[in-house]
């Protein structure tokens, strides 16, 4: 099935309650990067894209949307490949999205910053440019910047949701034209959560 929502904003962004946001709306499932973890065969697909190889096809065949990490580093390509996908890009401030990272996603011991070595083609694929500037706030927090200036300027605004997710239902109903629901919004992956709980699996089980 073609993706029907691409979310485009990076990881730490609310992209995990808007992921369960999207499926309660009835957009899901929706791949997150947890389903990565969860669905370790897919990883090949992932490692072949980043070296220019990609079967999105192939690798959205069970999935209405995606939000977060793999698919937002190749927001670019998603865009283009599903014209008819609806684009929520998930915003917050530049410097307490570099806080959160630095706690939970680029921490010292996840595998963005230290991959273990079975994982690696696949966390450099997603990182390896970004590694070296991790702890850089001057430098990320101008990538976060530019990365939303460039999805912004790019993506046609009839298709394009900006949207902080403490804002709730109400903008991301009307922009999806569906009705709000009469549950409360999901709020899921607080940092102090990640970092109790983290993917839910070991990475160096993962092969």
């Amino acid at each position: 099935m073609p993706l029907r929502v691409i979310g485009t904003g990076l990881g730490r962004t609310g992209t995990m309650s808007l992921k369960r946001a999207l499926e309660q709306l009835g957009f899901g499932p929706c791949h997150h990067m947890i389903e990565v973890f969860q669905h370790p065969a897919t990883m090949p697909l992932w490692v072949a894209a980043g070296e220019g190889r990609s079967e999105w096809d192939a690798i959205f065949a069970d999935y209405e949307a995606a939000v977060d990490y793999p698919g937002c580093k190749y927001w670019r390509a998603l865009v283009a490949h599903y014209p008819e996908a609806k684009v929520v890009h998930t915003v917050r401030d530049a410097d307490t999205w570099f806080d959160s990272t630095q706690a939970t996603i680029f921490a010292p011991d996840r595998g963005a910053a230290n991959p273990p070595p079975h994982m690696a083609a696949f966390f450099n694929g997603l990182f390896g440019e970004l590694r070296p500037h991790l702890r850089d706030r001057a430098y990320m927090t101008d990538f976060f910047r530019r990365h939303n200036a460039e999805v912004e300027r790019s993506v046609p605004k009839a298709r394009l949701l900006i949207y902080e997710v403490s804002l709730g239902w109400e903008p991301l109903c009307a922009f999806l034209g569906v009705p709000v629901p009469e549950v409360p919004f999901p709020r899921e992956n607080a940092r102090a959560e990640f970092r109790t709980k983290g993917s839910g699996l070991s990475l160096d089980k993962i092969r």
